[in-house]
Protein backbone atom coordinates (compact mmCIF):
# COMPACT_ATOMS: atom_id res chain seq x y z
CA UNK A 1 0.00 0.00 0.00
CA UNK A 2 2.84 2.45 1.30
CA UNK A 3 4.70 1.76 -2.42
CA UNK A 4 1.25 2.30 -4.14
CA UNK A 5 0.75 5.72 -2.58
CA UNK A 6 4.38 7.11 -3.00
CA UNK A 7 4.74 5.85 -6.42
CA UNK A 8 4.39 8.87 -9.13
CA UNK A 9 2.68 7.16 -11.62
CA UNK A 10 -0.25 6.34 -9.26
CA UNK A 11 -0.79 10.13 -7.96
CA UNK A 12 -3.67 10.47 -11.00
CA UNK A 13 -5.26 7.27 -9.33
CA UNK A 14 -5.11 8.77 -5.99
CA UNK A 15 -6.34 12.18 -6.94
CA UNK A 16 -9.93 10.59 -8.20
CA UNK A 17 -10.45 8.18 -5.58
CA UNK A 18 -12.53 11.02 -3.56
CA UNK A 19 -14.54 11.98 -6.51
CA UNK A 20 -15.74 7.55 -7.27
CA UNK A 21 -16.04 7.12 -3.49
CA UNK A 22 -19.00 10.10 -3.10
CA UNK A 23 -20.15 9.18 -6.70
CA UNK A 24 -20.84 5.43 -5.28
CA UNK A 25 -22.12 6.23 -1.84
CA UNK A 26 -24.08 9.16 -2.83
CA UNK A 27 -25.52 8.59 -5.91
CA UNK A 28 -24.87 4.21 -6.78
CA UNK A 29 -25.55 2.95 -3.92
CA UNK A 30 -29.31 5.30 -3.37
CA UNK A 31 -30.48 4.13 -6.88
CA UNK A 32 -30.03 0.49 -6.23
CA UNK A 33 -31.35 0.87 -2.41
CA UNK A 34 -34.51 2.60 -3.67
CA UNK A 35 -34.90 0.00 -5.98
CA UNK A 36 -34.78 -2.90 -3.58
CA UNK A 37 -36.75 -0.70 -0.63
CA UNK A 38 -39.43 -0.42 -3.46
CA UNK A 39 -40.08 -4.37 -3.11
CA UNK A 40 -40.56 -3.47 0.20
CA UNK A 41 -43.00 -2.37 2.84
CA UNK A 42 -40.94 0.10 4.90
CA UNK A 43 -41.35 2.89 7.09
CA UNK A 44 -38.05 4.05 7.43
CA UNK A 45 -37.94 2.92 11.35
CA UNK A 46 -39.30 -0.61 11.70
CA UNK A 47 -37.59 -3.29 10.00
CA UNK A 48 -38.54 -3.75 6.13
CA UNK A 49 -40.80 -6.41 4.78
CA UNK A 50 -40.89 -8.17 1.96
CA UNK A 51 -43.84 -7.21 -0.58
CA UNK A 52 -42.65 -8.27 -3.70
CA UNK A 53 -44.50 -6.32 -6.48
CA UNK A 54 -47.40 -5.52 -4.29
CA UNK A 55 -46.25 -1.51 -4.43
CA UNK A 56 -46.28 -1.69 -8.31
CA UNK A 57 -49.91 -3.36 -8.49
CA UNK A 58 -50.87 -0.54 -6.30
CA UNK A 59 -49.68 2.12 -8.48
CA UNK A 60 -52.66 0.92 -11.54
CA UNK A 61 -54.76 1.46 -8.93
CA UNK A 62 -53.77 4.58 -7.00
CA UNK A 63 -56.17 7.48 -8.14
CA UNK A 64 -53.86 10.15 -6.83
CA UNK A 65 -50.96 8.53 -8.49
CA UNK A 66 -52.88 8.53 -11.73
CA UNK A 67 -53.80 12.04 -10.76
CA UNK A 68 -49.71 12.72 -10.51
CA UNK A 69 -49.12 11.29 -14.06
CA UNK A 70 -51.84 13.50 -15.29
CA UNK A 71 -50.81 16.44 -13.56
CA UNK A 72 -47.22 15.96 -14.62
CA UNK A 73 -47.74 15.86 -17.92
CA UNK A 74 -50.65 18.64 -18.20
CA UNK A 75 -48.19 21.08 -16.62
CA UNK A 76 -44.77 20.32 -19.19
CA UNK A 77 -46.69 20.31 -22.02
CA UNK A 78 -48.83 23.44 -21.47
CA UNK A 79 -45.12 25.05 -20.12
CA UNK A 80 -43.03 23.17 -23.05
CA UNK A 81 -44.86 24.15 -26.17
CA UNK A 82 -44.82 27.91 -25.78
CA UNK A 83 -41.14 27.84 -24.50
CA UNK A 84 -40.24 25.98 -28.20
CA UNK A 85 -42.31 28.36 -30.39
CA UNK A 86 -40.83 31.46 -28.53
CA UNK A 87 -37.44 29.54 -28.36
CA UNK A 88 -37.10 28.98 -31.96
CA UNK A 89 -38.67 32.10 -33.15
CA UNK A 90 -36.82 34.57 -30.95
CA UNK A 91 -33.22 32.20 -32.63
CA UNK A 92 -34.49 32.96 -35.95
CA UNK A 93 -34.67 36.25 -35.49
CA UNK A 94 -31.63 36.97 -33.70
CA UNK A 95 -29.67 34.68 -35.55
CA UNK A 96 -30.47 35.94 -39.42
CA UNK A 97 -31.27 39.30 -38.45
CA UNK A 98 -29.61 42.08 -37.21
CA UNK A 99 -31.77 43.90 -34.07
CA UNK A 100 -30.12 45.82 -31.86
CA UNK A 101 -29.32 44.92 -28.32
CA UNK A 102 -30.21 41.61 -29.67
CA UNK A 103 -27.00 40.33 -27.15
CA UNK A 104 -28.81 42.10 -23.93
CA UNK A 105 -31.89 40.31 -25.16
CA UNK A 106 -30.35 37.18 -25.07
CA UNK A 107 -28.57 37.63 -21.74
CA UNK A 108 -32.08 38.68 -20.08
CA UNK A 109 -34.39 35.55 -21.52
CA UNK A 110 -31.25 33.60 -20.21
CA UNK A 111 -31.13 35.20 -16.90
CA UNK A 112 -33.86 32.77 -14.82
CA UNK A 113 -31.73 30.09 -15.62
CA UNK A 114 -29.49 30.71 -13.54
CA UNK A 115 -31.83 31.10 -10.42
CA UNK A 116 -32.89 27.68 -8.41
CA UNK A 117 -36.21 27.16 -8.62
CA UNK A 118 -36.76 26.91 -5.19
CA UNK A 119 -36.37 30.59 -5.06
CA UNK A 120 -38.42 31.32 -8.06
CA UNK A 121 -41.36 29.24 -6.76
CA UNK A 122 -41.00 31.07 -3.18
CA UNK A 123 -41.13 34.34 -4.92
CA UNK A 124 -44.21 33.54 -7.29
CA UNK A 125 -46.10 31.92 -3.92
CA UNK A 126 -45.71 35.73 -2.33
CA UNK A 127 -45.89 37.64 -5.72
CA UNK A 128 -49.72 35.37 -6.74
CA UNK A 129 -50.35 35.90 -2.93
CA UNK A 130 -54.18 36.56 -2.00
CA UNK A 131 -53.51 39.55 0.30
CA UNK A 132 -50.34 40.75 0.10
CA UNK A 133 -49.73 39.84 -3.57
CA UNK A 134 -47.67 41.89 -6.35
CA UNK A 135 -50.34 41.05 -8.87
CA UNK A 136 -53.40 41.63 -6.71
CA UNK A 137 -52.29 45.00 -5.68
CA UNK A 138 -51.59 46.00 -9.32
CA UNK A 139 -54.93 44.83 -10.52
CA UNK A 140 -56.95 46.48 -7.27
CA UNK A 141 -55.18 49.62 -8.18
CA UNK A 142 -55.92 50.05 -11.95
CA UNK A 143 -59.35 49.24 -11.14
CA UNK A 144 -60.04 45.67 -12.93
CA UNK A 145 -60.94 43.81 -9.78
CA UNK A 146 -62.21 45.16 -6.58
CA UNK A 147 -61.60 41.81 -4.55
CA UNK A 148 -58.17 40.16 -4.24
CA UNK A 149 -58.38 36.88 -6.50
CA UNK A 150 -57.13 34.01 -4.77
CA UNK A 151 -55.04 32.58 -8.02
CA UNK A 152 -53.26 29.67 -6.10
CA UNK A 153 -56.64 28.47 -4.48
CA UNK A 154 -57.74 28.05 -8.16
CA UNK A 155 -56.89 24.07 -10.06
CA UNK A 156 -56.64 25.94 -13.33
CA UNK A 157 -54.41 29.56 -12.05
CA UNK A 158 -52.21 27.19 -10.00
CA UNK A 159 -51.49 24.91 -12.64
CA UNK A 160 -50.80 27.67 -15.28
CA UNK A 161 -48.69 29.91 -12.82
CA UNK A 162 -46.33 26.97 -12.69
CA UNK A 163 -46.37 26.06 -16.48
CA UNK A 164 -45.64 29.69 -17.18
CA UNK A 165 -42.67 29.83 -14.41
CA UNK A 166 -41.39 26.94 -16.25
CA UNK A 167 -41.55 28.48 -19.82
CA UNK A 168 -40.18 31.74 -18.53
CA UNK A 169 -37.16 30.15 -17.06
CA UNK A 170 -36.16 27.30 -19.20
CA UNK A 171 -36.80 28.97 -22.75
CA UNK A 172 -33.69 31.58 -22.93
CA UNK A 173 -31.85 28.25 -23.03
CA UNK A 174 -33.64 27.09 -25.13
CA UNK A 175 -33.01 30.28 -27.22
CA UNK A 176 -29.07 29.55 -26.94
CA UNK A 177 -29.16 26.21 -28.25
CA UNK A 178 -31.47 26.85 -31.53
CA UNK A 179 -28.96 29.31 -31.86
CA UNK A 180 -26.07 27.64 -31.50
CA UNK A 181 -27.94 24.99 -34.09
CA UNK A 182 -28.90 27.83 -36.94
CA UNK A 183 -25.25 29.37 -36.58
CA UNK A 184 -23.85 26.40 -37.34
CA UNK A 185 -25.98 25.69 -40.66
CA UNK A 186 -23.92 26.91 -43.56
CA UNK A 187 -24.43 30.49 -45.11
CA UNK A 188 -24.16 28.87 -48.67
CA UNK A 189 -27.69 26.91 -48.18
CA UNK A 190 -29.28 30.30 -47.66
CA UNK A 191 -27.45 31.82 -50.48
CA UNK A 192 -28.55 29.17 -52.46
CA UNK A 193 -32.31 29.72 -51.94
CA UNK A 194 -32.13 32.87 -52.22
CA UNK A 195 -31.10 32.61 -55.70
CA UNK A 196 -33.56 30.03 -56.17
CA UNK A 197 -36.22 32.72 -55.18
CA UNK A 198 -36.81 31.41 -51.46
CA UNK A 199 -38.53 33.55 -49.34
CA UNK A 200 -37.14 34.14 -45.70
CA UNK A 201 -40.22 31.71 -44.65
CA UNK A 202 -39.27 29.28 -46.77
CA UNK A 203 -35.55 29.14 -46.00
CA UNK A 204 -37.11 28.18 -42.53
CA UNK A 205 -39.39 25.98 -43.21
CA UNK A 206 -37.37 24.02 -45.60
CA UNK A 207 -33.89 24.48 -44.32
CA UNK A 208 -33.26 25.86 -40.67
CA UNK A 209 -36.07 23.52 -38.94
CA UNK A 210 -34.80 20.30 -40.84
CA UNK A 211 -31.33 21.15 -40.15
CA UNK A 212 -32.36 21.85 -36.81
CA UNK A 213 -33.71 18.53 -36.05
CA UNK A 214 -30.91 17.12 -33.90
CA UNK A 215 -31.27 20.15 -31.67
CA UNK A 216 -34.63 19.76 -31.45
CA UNK A 217 -34.55 16.13 -30.27
CA UNK A 218 -31.88 17.51 -27.72
CA UNK A 219 -34.44 19.76 -26.00
CA UNK A 220 -37.45 17.56 -26.20
CA UNK A 221 -35.53 14.74 -24.24
CA UNK A 222 -33.55 17.39 -21.69
CA UNK A 223 -37.37 19.12 -21.11
CA UNK A 224 -38.66 15.83 -21.14
CA UNK A 225 -36.78 14.62 -18.15
CA UNK A 226 -36.91 18.04 -16.34
CA UNK A 227 -40.30 18.18 -16.86
CA UNK A 228 -41.20 14.20 -15.45
CA UNK A 229 -39.19 15.52 -12.42
CA UNK A 230 -40.75 18.86 -11.78
CA UNK A 231 -41.12 19.29 -7.88
CA UNK A 232 -39.15 22.59 -6.28
CA UNK A 233 -41.71 24.64 -8.14
CA UNK A 234 -45.42 23.11 -7.30
CA UNK A 235 -43.95 22.35 -3.84
CA UNK A 236 -42.56 25.48 -3.19
CA UNK A 237 -45.25 27.60 -4.53
CA UNK A 238 -48.18 25.97 -2.43
CA UNK A 239 -46.39 24.63 0.56
CA UNK A 240 -47.60 27.36 3.26
CA UNK A 241 -50.49 27.91 6.34
CA UNK A 242 -52.97 28.21 3.82
CA UNK A 243 -52.18 25.93 0.67
CA UNK A 244 -51.73 22.37 1.13
CA UNK A 245 -48.49 20.62 -0.58
CA UNK A 246 -49.77 19.53 -4.25
CA UNK A 247 -51.98 22.47 -4.36
CA UNK A 248 -55.99 23.33 -5.12
CA UNK A 249 -57.67 19.52 -5.23
CA UNK A 250 -54.19 18.10 -6.17
CA UNK A 251 -53.98 20.27 -8.90
CA UNK A 252 -49.79 20.64 -8.66
CA UNK A 253 -49.68 17.06 -7.30
CA UNK A 254 -46.72 15.80 -9.71
CA UNK A 255 -44.99 12.63 -9.62
CA UNK A 256 -41.81 14.16 -8.17
CA UNK A 257 -44.52 15.76 -5.14
CA UNK A 258 -46.56 12.92 -4.68
CA UNK A 259 -43.27 10.71 -4.18
CA UNK A 260 -42.36 13.06 -1.77
CA UNK A 261 -45.26 12.85 0.00
CA UNK A 262 -45.84 9.06 -0.02
CA UNK A 263 -42.00 8.54 1.42
CA UNK A 264 -41.57 11.74 4.38
CA UNK A 265 -45.11 13.06 4.92
CA UNK A 266 -46.82 9.60 5.10
CA UNK A 267 -43.79 7.53 6.04
CA UNK A 268 -44.13 4.57 3.23
CA UNK A 269 -40.42 4.69 2.10
CA UNK A 270 -41.32 1.14 0.20
CA UNK A 271 -44.48 2.65 -1.98
CA UNK A 272 -42.40 6.29 -2.68
CA UNK A 273 -39.61 4.05 -3.68
CA UNK A 274 -42.41 2.23 -6.36
CA UNK A 275 -43.29 6.03 -7.30
CA UNK A 276 -39.66 6.92 -8.05
CA UNK A 277 -38.89 3.63 -10.35
CA UNK A 278 -42.38 4.07 -12.18
CA UNK A 279 -41.02 8.11 -12.94
CA UNK A 280 -37.93 6.46 -14.06
CA UNK A 281 -39.42 3.97 -16.12
CA UNK A 282 -42.17 6.82 -17.97
CA UNK A 283 -39.26 8.89 -18.68
CA UNK A 284 -36.82 5.79 -20.46
CA UNK A 285 -39.97 4.66 -22.26
CA UNK A 286 -40.52 8.53 -23.77
CA UNK A 287 -37.21 9.32 -24.32
CA UNK A 288 -36.55 5.67 -26.24
CA UNK A 289 -39.80 6.59 -28.70
CA UNK A 290 -38.63 10.15 -29.41
CA UNK A 291 -35.53 9.28 -30.56
CA UNK A 292 -37.27 6.11 -32.39
CA UNK A 293 -40.06 8.42 -34.12
CA UNK A 294 -37.44 11.60 -34.67
CA UNK A 295 -34.43 9.43 -35.70
CA UNK A 296 -32.62 10.35 -39.08
CA UNK A 297 -34.59 7.87 -41.09
CA UNK A 298 -33.28 8.86 -44.26
CA UNK A 299 -29.61 7.90 -43.13
CA UNK A 300 -30.71 4.54 -42.23
CA UNK A 301 -31.84 4.11 -45.47
CA UNK A 302 -28.81 5.30 -47.28
CA UNK A 303 -27.00 2.86 -44.83
CA UNK A 304 -28.52 -0.35 -45.87
CA UNK A 305 -28.00 0.42 -49.42
CA UNK A 306 -25.38 -1.73 -51.08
Amino acid sequence: MRKFLFNKNNYGYIFIIPFFASFFIFLIYPVFYSLYISFMQYDGISPAVFVGIDNYKRLITDKFFIKSVINTWRIWLVGFIPQMIFGLGLAYLFSRFRIKGRNFFRALYYLPNLMTAAAIGALFGMVLGRKSGAVNQLLIKIGLIDEPIFFLGSPVWSSTAVSAIQWWMFFGLTIILFMAGIKAIPETYYEAASIDGASSWDAFWRITLPLLKPIMIYVLVTSLIGGMQIFDVPFTITKGPVIEIGGPQKSLLTMAVYMYNTAFNYNNRGYGAAVAWALFLIIVIFSILIFYFLRNKDYGRRGNRK
